[in-house]
């Protein structure tokens, strides 16, 4: 299906398939593709949640840096956002990663089974 066709879809109101889950999963992946938000995904993962100070404490990199991949994470709905008066806080969503896992895990069964 071409990228106009699945806008025209999404304007007509229809209902979603296939082609747009491989959007969702494949903005995830591109949100993986960095390796500070690797970094990122590990540190938080150890913890409950983090403030982006924390972060910007655990990593050579300046806060603004942080801030942008802690928004691609979230917004690839892998990190959840809970604003807390002065110190926003991040937590990783597992069971999105989770899906991750598993879509991954679809990819690589459907490409390889024939061998």
């Amino acid at each position: 299906m071409t990228e106009s066709a699945l806008e025209t879809d999404r304007a007509a109101g229809a209902p979603p398939n296939r082609s747009l889950d491989s959007h969702a999963v494949a903005a995830q992946f591109a949100a993986l593709s960095h390796p500070a938000r690797i970094e990122i995904l590990k540190h938080l993962s150890a913890s409950n949640s983090c403030c982006c100070r924390e972060v910007v404490d655990r990593f050579d990199l300046a806060q603004s840096t942080v801030s942008q991949h802690l928004k691609i994470l979230v917004e690839a709905g892998l990190v959840r956002f809970e604003p807390d008066r002065q110190r926003s806080r991040y937590a990783v969503d597992r069971v999105a990663l989770a899906d991750v896992s598993a879509s991954l895990n679809a990819l690589v069964n459907s490409c390889c089974s024939g061998r």
